[in-house]
């Protein structure tokens, strides 16, 4: 793994910086760039400049006299500045050019126009900035920086008047290229606003790193690839701050966190709370107003929201919890979906507080037109959120942790003798609702779109640990991914899951089935050590349609009473579906085939629709053609009918059929399955153009599919080949050395040798290097 203390690689930000490159070539005035703090401008500034023939030296040397002998010298070509605003210099005028010019510029308490001889005002600076009048400074500076061919001015936004008056003349001279980095979100000198406002320069906004730009970087930063769940916590515990998340990524892996899990780097745990971390994190909320920073705090600590939203105490329910909106999560009490909300907006008293209870003494408790107002101030500048139930949370997941160490109050709710809050009824409601939604989607192939809930927010936010509903929640998940396509991100959940409960066998066979899919046999092969095997009458009691009730959910590692035997049998059909891939990337399409039929049973009433079209995609659709069509007929959704009519697409070696075929799995989100059917359809066109065409998007698709090799794919990839050096060679390209092939396979060491050697003479590759590249089916 590569230190991440490291400077790391620049990334994500190449149309930006092909922009601001564009905009310092000669004959330009030069360009501004914008965004949030740790959005990368300064290190999107660096690499602008790093290609212009510049003499980088002086552009962090400081200069003791006139700036055109210290940046050029005796070097030719343009000479290069850079000046920088800090905030403990705003009442210094032309502090952040003091270094470029010859003269001092501290007015030192002389009045304008006292010793004007040796002290010269700068009439050019008087006019723009009323702060400007009567600065010490050089005759003209715009003259004295004349020699400057680019001028790097970075955190404008924190220039003092003179200095930004002098930039804007700079702009208008049009002699001297400028680079300026702004601050969003700040006040900024309105002499540095106008250079965009009055379309003096361009400007290019920095928008915050999308979670795919997260993953890249991340994967660049440390050598290898980062997993879906790791990325996401990253990302969403940085809130697009690179400066943290930086701090983060160096925290985790300096506290051993960050471990590598067969290649795949994974994080799970609390984030770190460094000095540096936590210094970054209390900047975010450092100019919120007093009551604003209480009310978050009451938000981090798990209290009532009595103080914000309604003005006065709430009497507890019968189950102890304040009734109305609270900072748990979810609203509880009879009135707690808006009551209080509107209330507050209206400024009507609340009748839920205790009948007897005087409140008159209580000097904390605004009037709710107040407090109403803090939270709406709190939820405009992004710091909480109100979802659609009126529940209230902290929109960064690093705020609570710094806020309660701040305030000096545990997580759970305050002092001894605060009402403490109770969400576990409705987290577990929540929970299996979203499970039951899942099995829903992956039934009718309605995977795109997926909203983030209660079970994503904990698995990101490492919590939930005494949900009994997570681990199965992670399966679904995981299932999902895998049908989608994202192979990683089902081997991520599934882990995750495991994490949970370590023998979850819904877990277990989603592991087993995605790493088989990425070649991990090993992975896969423990998995299913640990899994249930398929005894006995594979489909009995097994419903077409995944429902289980939230009692079943939390019962998932052991045969139960709250388990039903249909329940119990569905987790035995998904091993045997795992196991049917494994054999399959093992290169036994015959005891793949075997196990895909054994899954799919023989009873038409039972019939499973994945478990069908396995047999579809490894290339023998005559054998359950028909009772896919029948299930067709009675299922809902538009997969069932697209999955009969790839059976029938394939059976019937109809090219343009399969093509629309893989068309509609695609726009379901089924990016495998469609690939493989495009695949199928390359296969059997006998116009030369319509395959190669075929076989182009199956590329791209498999090329989306996160590393995942199926049969079908590897057929395609690989024609010239046998069934065990197509095997062999699928492992090889993997990484697996000789050695582990054979372990995995077997066999003899020299027996793969020979069967490599075979392969690359057919395939017209000389070594291992060019394995990975003939599996771009394309």
């Amino acid at each position: 793994m590569r230190n991440p203390r490291s400077p790391w690689p620049f990334t994500a930000r190449t149309e930006e910086l092909d922009r601001v490159r564009r905009n310092l070539a000669a004959g330009r005035r030069g360009v501004v760039v914008t965004g949030a703090a740790g959005s990368g401008r300064s290190r999107l500034t660096a690499e602008a400049i790093s290609v212009l023939d510049a003499v980088t030296e002086t552009m962090n040397r400081p200069v003791t006299g006139p700036v055109t002998e210290a940046v050029t010298g005796s070097v030719t070509g343009p000479a290069h500045a850079r000046v920088t605003g800090t905030p403990d210099a705003l009442d210094t005028p032309l502090a952040a050019f003091a270094h470029l010019l010859s003269r001092p510029t501290r007015r030192a308490g002389l009045p304008a126009g006292r010793d004007s001889a040796r002290h010269p005002v700068s009439p050019s600076l008087t006019g723009s900035s009323p702060h400007a009048a009567g600065l010490l400074c050089p005759p003209d500076p715009v003259e004295a920086l004349d020699g400057v061919r680019v001028l790097v001015v970075d955190d404008a936004h924190l220039l003092d008047d003179s200095s930004a008056a002098l930039v804007h003349r700079l702009a208008l001279r049009g002699r001297t290229r400028l680079l300026v980095t702004v601050r969003e979100g700040v006040p900024v000198p309105e002499d540095v606003s106008r250079l965009w406002k009055e379309n003096l320069l361009p400007r290019v906004a920095l928008a915050p790193m999308t979670e795919s730009e997260c993953g890249e970087l991340l994967s660049r930063a440390v050598g290898g690839y980062v997993d879906t769940l790791t990325v996401r916590r990253l990302h969403r515990a940085s809130h697009g701050d690179l400066r943290l998340l930086r701090e983060l990524v160096v925290a985790v892996h300096a506290g051993g966190d960050l471990s590598d899990v067969s290649g795949t780097w994974t994080w799970r745990g609390t984030p770190p709370m460094t000095a540096r971390v936590r210094e970054l994190v209390e900047d975010t909320i450092r100019d919120v107003g007093r009551e604003e920073r209480e009310a978050l705090e009451l938000i981090a600590s798990g209290r009532p929201l009595r103080l914000i939203m309604s003005g006065e105490p709430q009497a507890p329910t019968a189950h102890g919890t304040p009734s109305g909106l609270t900072s748990s999560g979810t609203p509880s009490g009879p009135t707690a979906h808006g009551t209080s909300l509107e209330r507050a907006k209206s400024g009507e008293p609340s009748d839920r507080g205790a009948p007897d209870e005087d409140t008159s003494d209580a000097p904390d408790a605004p009037d709710a037109g107040t407090a109403f107002g803090v939270l709406e101030r709190l939820r405009t500048k992004g710091l909480v959120i109100v979802d659609d139930r009126l529940s209230i949370r902290l929109a960064h997941p690093l705020h609570g942790p710094v806020l309660r160490a701040a305030a000096k109050r545990p997580g759970t709710g305050g002092p001894p003798g605060a009402p403490r809050l109770s969400r576990a009824s409705a987290t577990a409601t929540a929970l299996a609702d979203e499970c039951e939604e899942l099995a829903d989607r992956a039934y009718t192939g309605l995977l795109s779109g997926i909203p983030r809930g209660t079970g994503e927010r904990m698995a990101e936010d490492d919590t939930g640990w005494d949900e009994p509903a997570m681990p199965e929640f992670c399966a679904r998940r995981a299932r999902v991914a895998r049908l989608r396509g994202e192979t990683r991100e089902a081997v991520a959940w599934s882990r995750e899951g495991l994490r949970r409960s370590p023998h979850h066998r819904a877990c277990l066979a989603e592991l087993a089935h995605a790493s088989a899919y990425l070649g991990d046999l090993t992975t896969a092969r423990q998995a299913l050590s640990r899994g249930p095997a398929l005894d006995g009458d594979p489909r009995a009691h097994v419903r077409p349609r995944p429902s289980m009730s939230p009692a079943a959910l939390t019962s998932s590692t052991s045969s139960t009473p709250s388990e039903s035997a249909g329940d119990a049998r569905s987790r035995e059909l998904a091993a045997e579906r795992a196991r049917t891939w494994t054999l399959a990337a093992e290169g036994d399409l015959d005891g793949a085939l075997r196990s895909a039929l054994r899954a799919a049973g023989d009873d038409p009433l039972d019939d499973d629709l994945f478990a069908l079209h396995d047999v579809v995609r490894l290339g023998t659709p005559e054998l359950v053609v028909e009772r896919l069509g029948e299930l067709a007929d009675r299922a809902e959704g538009d997969l069932a009918p697209l999955l009969a009519r790839h059976a029938r697409a394939l059976a019937g070696r109809d090219g343009e059929a399969l093509d629309k075929v893989a068309r509609g799995l695609a726009d379901l989100g089924l990016m495998l399955h469609a690939a493989e059917a495009f695949a199928h359809a390359a296969l059997v066109h006998e116009d030369r153009r319509a395959s190669q065409s075929s076989r182009n998007r199956a590329s791209a698709l498999a090329g989306a599919c996160q590393g995942a090799r199926s049969s079908a794919l590897v057929n395609l990839a690989l024609p010239r080949l046998t069934a065990r050096q197509r095997q062999i060679v699928s492992l090889a390209a993997a990484g697996l050395t000789n050695r582990q092939i054979a372990e995995q396979l077997t066999v003899s060491i020299r027996t793969v040798a020979n069967h490599l050697c075979d392969a690359y003479a057919r395939l017209g590759s000389s070594d291992r290097a060019g394995l990975g590249r003939l599996f771009t089916v394309g």
